[in-house]
């Protein structure tokens, strides 16, 4: 049964894609063509990745391409309302406005299938959805390209811009590609939310795939502002922290269920109610829509030369 619960920020029909028995996928074909955006199907590896391409009027081969990833599917038997519905949610009310505003942005949209296998350091990394586009991104050579992730960006009013990949072993060209779109995003996330955004080391989402093939790759979430300001304490004072919450072994460690718990009380709050039923409508902020819904638009605007 959908979830009766609306809140004036949330598409009438957000409550049914996070419904029990929502077949994700058709729902958002279903969408996409309700409002007439252009898509196609890629199937890689058993995953059915959903790809908006926009007329070729918005593409301009003297500017870099923008490449924006989002899951789609979300961990077993839970409502996945931030994680990542939210983004999913926010890409395609984006989506609609690129195709009718008559811009060239550069921009295509990959709306992914099988994220939840796990990051870089699960054991089926190499089965995650992005590890294949990522791969078949480099066996075609594609490069004048920038990839953002977006992932939980439906909570909270402090932007974080994940640190993953500045310390990625490779060659200098990789280093040096992925400092400048560290940049680049930082500048965009500041002019989306001046004052209210971080550098933080997050979790692996899809840029883990883009990453293990040597492709820069940055990932943004959300958080609220208590829950980023524990979050950086905690990371200050256990420098071993931050290792921990990348290989998701921060209760690794812990000698019985009750230190667990205290371990895994230095992660934030949301961050803990992913994978759960409490990952649900009422864990939503309008603030988090609002802040993403800015960088998305800076970044549509945004032209870099080749």
């Amino acid at each position: 049964m959908p979830i009766n619960i609306r809140m004036d920020f949330l598409p009438d029909d957000f409550s049914d894609f996070i419904s029990e028995n929502c077949d994700r996928r058709e729902f958002l074909i279903s969408r996409l063509k309700n409002r007439c955006i252009p898509y196609s199907l890629l199937k890689l590896d058993g995953k059915q990745h959903i790809c908006i391409l926009f007329p070729k009027t918005a593409y301009s081969p003297r500017f870099r391409a923008k490449t924006v990833i989002v899951h789609y599917d979300r961990a077993e038997n839970t409502p996945g309302a931030n994680d990542n519905s939210a983004a999913v949610f926010q890409i395609m009310d984006w989506a609609e406005r690129l195709l009718y505003s008559g811009k060239t942005h550069n921009v295509r949209i990959i709306l992914t299938d099988g994220e939840e296998l796990g990051g870089m350091s699960s054991p089926d990394s190499l089965n995650q959805g992005a590890f294949a586009i990522a791969r078949m991104f480099r066996t075609l050579g594609i490069k004048n390209n920038d990839v953002y992730v977006l992932d939980g960006c439906g909570r909270g009013n402090i932007m974080l811009v994940s640190t993953a990949g500045k310390n990625s072993p490779g060659p200098l060209s990789f280093r040096l590609a992925f400092e400048s779109l560290f940049k680049k995003t930082c500048d965009m996330v500041s002019a989306a939310a001046p004052g209210r955004w971080v550098k933080a080391p997050v979790p692996y989402s899809d840029n883990a795939g883009f990453l293990a093939n040597g492709i820069p790759a940055v990932a943004l979430t959300v958080l609220p502002s208590e829950e980023a300001t524990l979050y950086l304490r905690n990371l200050q004072r256990d420098k071993n922290f931050e290792n921990l919450v990348m290989t998701h072994k921060v209760a690794a460690a812990a000698a019985d269920k009750a230190e667990e718990l205290l371990l895994n009380e230095k992660l934030p709050l949301t961050w803990r109610m992913m994978h759960t039923q409490m990952d649900s409508i009422p864990m939503l902020t309008k603030e988090a829509f609002t802040t993403t819904g800015r960088f998305l638009d800076i970044l549509a605007d945004s032209v870099t030369m080749v």
